[in-house]
């Protein structure tokens, strides 16, 4: 190797030497001034708009889910089996209490009947011949006695084949409104098959629910509004006339029931009941998204001194927006509305504005 070429590797060497010294000096300061960027930015205090805490009056409703039901509802059915002879079915039309819809064949039972009745007749002639005997000592009274039985027998089973053909006459069991007829005359029918349904309609009844925790606002004879699904803004007066006093125990929910009145409604109707729950002249709102839900306590965050505290609370009545707070907020805290979820317990925090309820629910 020439001495050239031996200088030239030299310098090389050199080069790259001193490069992997200088390198982390390069980089490392720049890592610091990085990290005291992040330090300074976790540092900053959180940008929140807040509302103060202001006693309003609160018009409180229980809004709940309810289903129409007929005053009477009976689905008609036959008490024997046999073959339609008549059918008295006018579907839609109201008819009085007692009215024969149908009649099954009872010309067996009728015939049956009948021969009863000679058999009674024969059994009477018998029994009076054996009386008049009997006074005279001219028979023993076990024969009289047998002969005064097989009357009563007679009687019974004659009693047993009325009800039987009593049963083969089907009557409206009150006064309503036919439904639609199910079956044809000729027809041989079960027990099983609705010859056709009747719903008194005169008053109809409104069955809800709410969540036992309103169970101190539902008493009997108090007021409830009736929305009917089908005409919407449109309120009928309705009245609680009973409450089922077991809780569901799955939804935890009362089942309760109201006469609607002066109301036209169909059976099985959806409409919506509004429980007024008294009013609250120094109820305290929050807008709902301000709260932080926990397993056991809901949270807010207050701004004092210029740091965020969280304290625990509890909610009272639901709006759409907002939510009644009912212990742990008072007349003048400053509640933190927005950039709830960057605060930290403890941290500084700066207060861009402060809003109304009003303007957050126009904002949404």
């Amino acid at each position: 190797m020439t001495l050239l070429k031996r200088i030239s590797m030299s310098r090389v060497s050199s080069v790259k030497f001193f490069s992997f010294i200088l390198l982390p000096v390069l980089i490392f300061p720049g890592c610091k001034e990085k990290k005291e960027e992040v330090k300074q930015r976790d540092n900053a205090p959180t940008i929140v708009d807040v509302i103060i805490a202001t006693p309003r009056t609160l018009v409180r409703n229980v809004v709940a889910n309810g289903t129409v039901v007929a005053n009477e509802y009976a689905e008609l059915r036959p008490e024997v089996n046999g073959r339609l002879t008549y059918l008295n079915v006018q579907e839609g039309k109201y008819i009085a209490q007692g009215t024969v819809l149908a009649r099954i064949n009872d010309a067996d039972l009728v015939a049956q009947m009948e021969k009863s009745k000679v058999q009674l007749q024969l059994a009477q002639q018998t029994e009076q011949r054996l009386k008049k005997l009997l006074e005279v000592n001219g028979i023993n009274q076990s024969d009289y006695d047998v002969a005064l039985s097989q009357v009563n027998s007679l009687k019974a089973d004659m009693d047993y084949t009325q009800t039987l053909i009593d049963k083969t006459v089907i009557k409206a069991p009150f006064n309503g409104v036919i439904g639609l007829r199910r079956v044809s005359p000729g027809q041989y029918i079960t027990t099983s098959d609705v010859i056709a349904s009747i719903q008194q309609l005169d008053k109809v009844k409104v069955d809800f629910t709410i969540p036992e925790q309103y169970s101190n606002i539902i008493t009997i004879g108090k007021q409830v509004e009736i929305e009917m699904d089908a005409v919407k803004n449109a309120r009928k007066k309705a009245v609680i006339v009973a409450v089922e006093p077991q809780v569901n125990q799955d939804t935890r929910n009362l089942l309760i029931r109201a006469i609607l009145e002066n109301g036209n409604a169909n059976p099985g109707a959806f409409v919506k009941v509004y429980v007024d729950a008294g009013n609250n002249d120094k109820a305290i709102m929050v807008p709902t998204n301000s709260i932080i839900p926990e397993d056991k306590n809901n949270q807010l965050i207050l701004v004092k001194n210029g740091k965020a505290s969280f304290v625990d609370v509890q909610t009272g009545y639901r709006q759409a927006d907002n939510v009644e707070i009912t212990k742990g907020l008072s007349p003048g805290d400053t509640v933190v509305v927005t950039g709830v979820l960057f605060a930290r317990p403890k941290s500084d925090v700066k207060v861009r504005s402060v809003k109304t309820l009003d303007q957050l629910s126009d904002a949404q």
